[in-house]
């Protein structure tokens, strides 16, 4: 009987995909909602190629995900899963539900690649095992989704298979203590020139030791609880690396890896410190499977960043640049902030960063804003921050107390007035910074940013 109810899960399901199509709808998780509702435990029939890599942590899920499948497509591997990003179970199925044949077979790929939301674990390896698990690193998220990442931790620690193997973050000292009995290897950074010995970010989740609860030390702090640590008390430290990234040069966008003392030359996708841990997560996972480091390396030199996390064009006589800032997440904005901060020339910000998928039966605790540093952002050479959309005033309240001047702040809650307010002075680079949600308003927000810039900006063509 539960194979019957799994085959006409696995129809109805499939059958949903071109009616999809024929009615416009994009429904990237639909066919799985459709499919567990009528099997819950459809995963369980299914089949699974040779390999299965899952990718999990708070940020960084989908860009080394996508990195890994297209360096693995590169290879001549045929590569299964949820590009889109729909990270839950029901995304999940959906990857396996357009993979596999009628029966729940899959046969024409030798990789799954999964974006697993690490909240999800629970109800994704009780039936999928991955062979690996990368966890990119693990911090604060949403409040009301995900309480506290020690919490994540504990999560992952119960529902990750014992015969997985995991690549972890050394510098990252939450997610190094995911399941301690698994075989594991670790990727970090080595010391940066802009590394400090104290926190100089709001919040700092890692200060007690996770064996005796004497406080660290850190021998250097790049950002949150992120570096290098030990125990004064027991001796606890960070594990040491398997690949360690050495001489990164953002400015020439490459790095160093070192692995068993020899080092190969690594090109950057961009040109923060966030992705730079994003690539050796990608390095990491890869050399796991076997692949060699000159096959990495000339493969990366031919991926891109996917462009709904980070893009820069040059329109008319302003340089946009439209990077992705999680909303609800304080370490997504910190780093946005932090990267903008430090970039050269004159700023002008557009904040549209909404939590715009907010139903009327709940809202989301705005305290994340008063974990994200928005401090960064009270500099000299940032000239104009415009907030945009419903959460207009909590973002001006945010940067008022972070003791940016008030002339610099305009806000309106539609989105295209707030556009309008933008300077777009000649020679400035123009921030377009967004949240997780609603793509439609995101992508015609933008849009209507680059219209202006033109008309504003002469009649020079918009160059990628």
């Amino acid at each position: 009987m539960s194979k019957l109810r799994f085959l006409l899960a696995l129809w109805m399901a499939k059958l949903s995909i071109p009616a999809l199509k024929i009615t416009r709808h994009q429904g990237t998780d639909f066919p799985g909602q459709l499919a567990l509702k009528i099997c819950p435990n459809l995963l369980q029939y299914m089949g699974r190629p040779k390999t299965i890599i899952a990718v999990t942590g708070t940020n960084g899920k989908t860009t080394v995900s996508n990195m890994l499948a297209d360096i693995l497509e590169q290879n001549g591997y045929r590569v299964m899963g949820n590009r889109a990003g729909a990270n839950v179970i029901s995304g999940i199925s959906t990857a396996y539900i357009r993979a596999c044949d009628l029966f729940g077979r899959i046969r024409k790929y030798d990789v799954a690649v999964l974006e697993v939301d690490e909240r999800s674990s629970v109800r994704v390896y009780p039936y999928v095992t991955p062979d690996y698990v990368a966890i990119t690193n693990l911090t604060r998220d949403s409040v009301m989704r995900n309480a506290h990442p020690d919490f994540i931790a504990g999560i992952l620690t119960r529902s990750i298979p014992r015969s997985t193997k995991l690549i972890l973050n050394a510098d990252d000292l939450i997610s190094c203590g995911v399941s301690p009995d698994n075989q594991r290897v670790y990727f970090g950074i080595d010391r940066l020139d802009t590394d400090v010995k104290e926190c100089i970010n709001l919040i700092n989740d890692m200060r007690i030791c996770p064996k005796c609860n004497g406080k660290l030390e850190y021998e250097y702090l790049r950002y949150h609880h992120i570096g290098r640590a030990r125990c004064r008390d027991c001796g606890f430290h960070s594990p040491d690396s398997h690949f360690l990234g050495q001489n990164v040069d953002f400015a020439n966008h490459a790095m160093t890896v070192t692995e068993e003392g020899r080092g190969y030359t690594y090109p950057l996708i961009t040109d923060n410190i966030f992705n730079a841990y994003n690539v050796l997560t990608v390095i990491a996972t890869l050399r796991q499977m076997g692949m060699t480091h000159e096959t990495i390396q000339q493969s990366m030199s031919r991926t891109v960043i996917d462009t709904t996390r980070y893009g820069q064009e040059q329109v008319g006589d302003v340089t946009i640049i439209k990077q992705m800032s999680k909303d609800l997440n304080a370490m997504a904005g910190s780093r946005a902030f932090d990267y903008v901060s430090s970039r050269p020339g004159r700023k002008e910000l557009f904040l549209v960063m909404n939590n715009m998928t907010d139903a009327a039966h709940w809202s989301e605790n705005t305290c994340w804003l008063y974990d994200t540093d928005f401090e960064f952002l009270n500099k000299d050479d940032i000239v104009q921050i415009v907030c945009a959309g419903p959460r207009a005033l909590d973002y001006k309240l945010r940067l008022l107390m972070a003791g940016v001047p008030e002339e610099k702040i305009t806000c309106d809650l539609n989105e295209e007035k707030a556009a309008d307010t933008l300077r777009f002075t000649p020679g400035d680079d123009v921030y377009y910074l967004y949240g997780a949600d609603d793509w439609g308003m995101i992508n015609r927000v933008y849009d209507y940013v680059k219209k202006l810039a033109l008309e504003r900006g002469g009649s020079k063509e918009v160059q990628q």
